[in-house]
């Protein structure tokens, strides 16, 4: 039997921040992805923005890891080179009635750490924009967008460096909670490993449903808000992300840019039962009427189908967006084990720190 320090499944962008963090505290991290390549699922099928820390409940994990995660990730970015850019983003009150929103949304952000929103008057944001129909907006300097492929290089290139390894095209078979110890099953091998952590992302509650000897408290039902995106066959005239104001369960179908600057649009949401990546066209229909509530001169037949993301929610339709689930031993009792649920948007954003706490939990 194979005996291991620690094993971190999932080789997402969180699960590779996880890798890296805990190699860098001198463990021995052993890496398993059940796909062929690094970052395939929600990591790759994203908005690619770093996020600000505005919308979050105060006090929660996804307020407090945003915040922290954001200037954490900045910094690596430009230590290592990773192409990125603070560019900024509107986020737009398209009639009257929705000034008061951005009031409140202004008020959020403060609480959970963020000063720099400045609020613009309808002049103001369209001399900034002059292609932007609002009647208000609020400026969020510190948003940005972000390579995510070449993040996730680096954090797999740092944790390799410090004596990780990846293991590819192994899907987890199992595994249970024994007296001496923590057993996953593995390309037709057992491990014995002394951690696991389980960052499967949207497979996370089905791969802890697989560990015997969990309580079935601790696997909690897996719910998927799909978002399609959709990109745009002639050039946005705009230089900042422009947001509505957030919807039930999303922010709204935004307009976001690449760092070549071409725009998309999107997400929207769209529960599903399972994890399915087939963008119907006959969505942008809706998508034409969102946009042209903030960009009126949105030509016909300009959208074009792009790619699908999935959301990993731990509450259905019509409940509000849960924080992230971060359960180690001091929740389920097995030490050693720590499972990440619902780990959404701001994810990406809150990596590094997502990592530092779970290797944080890992020493106590």
């Amino acid at each position: 039997m194979e005996q291991l320090d620690c094993v971190v499944i999932g080789a997402g962008v969180v699960g590779l921040a996880v890798a890296r963090a805990l190699a860098l505290a001198g463990r021995d991290v052993v890496i398993v992805e059940a796909e062929n390549c690094i970052g395939s699922g929600t990591s790759s099928r994203n908005s690619e923005v770093i996020h600000a820390g505005i919308y979050y409940p105060a006090g929660s994990l996804k307020a407090r890891l945003c915040v922290q995660g954001k200037e954490a990730l900045y910094a690596y970015c430009a230590e290592r080179g990773i192409a990125h850019r603070r560019c900024g983003k509107l986020i737009v009150a398209t009639d009257s009635s929705q000034l008061a929103q951005l009031e409140q949304i202004r008020g959020k952000a403060a609480a959970n750490g963020v000063h720099d929103l400045r609020v613009l008057s309808q002049d103001e944001a369209q001399a900034m924009e002059p292609g932007l129909r609002c009647t208000g907006a609020l400026l969020s300097p510190s948003t940005g967008i972000i390579d995510s492929h070449g993040l996730m290089l680096g954090l797999l290139g740092d944790a390799e460096q410090a004596g990780a390894t990846l293991v590819l095209q192994a899907p987890l078979e199992g595994g249970r909670v024994g007296q001496d110890g923590l057993f996953i099953h593995v390309q037709g091998e057992t491990w014995q490993a002394r951690s696991v952590i389980n960052c499967a992302g949207i497979h996370a509650p089905a791969v802890a449903a697989t560990l015997q000897g969990l309580d079935a408290r601790f696997q909690p039902r897996a719910y998927y808000a799909k978002g399609n995106y959709f990109s745009c066959s002639v050039r946005a005239p705009f230089s900042h992300l422009i947001y509505p104001v957030p919807e039930q369960a999303g922010l709204g179908v935004h307009l976001t840019l690449d760092l070549a600057g071409r725009a998309r649009f999107g997400p929207d949401v769209e529960w599903v039962e399972s994890p399915d990546y087939a963008v119907d066209v006959a969505r942008a229909d809706s998508f034409y009427a969102e946009i042209r509530r903030y960009w009126p001169a949105l030509p016909d037949h300009a959208l074009r189908a792009d790619y699908a993301g999935i959301r990993p929610k731990l509450d259905g339709p019509g409940h509000a967006a849960a924080d992230f689930r971060i359960d180690d031993a001091s929740v389920h009792g097995i030490p050693g084990l720590v499972n990440l649920f619902g780990i959404e948007s701001p994810g990406l954003t809150s990596s590094l720190a997502l990592a530092e706490l779970v290797s944080a939990k890992l020493k106590d």
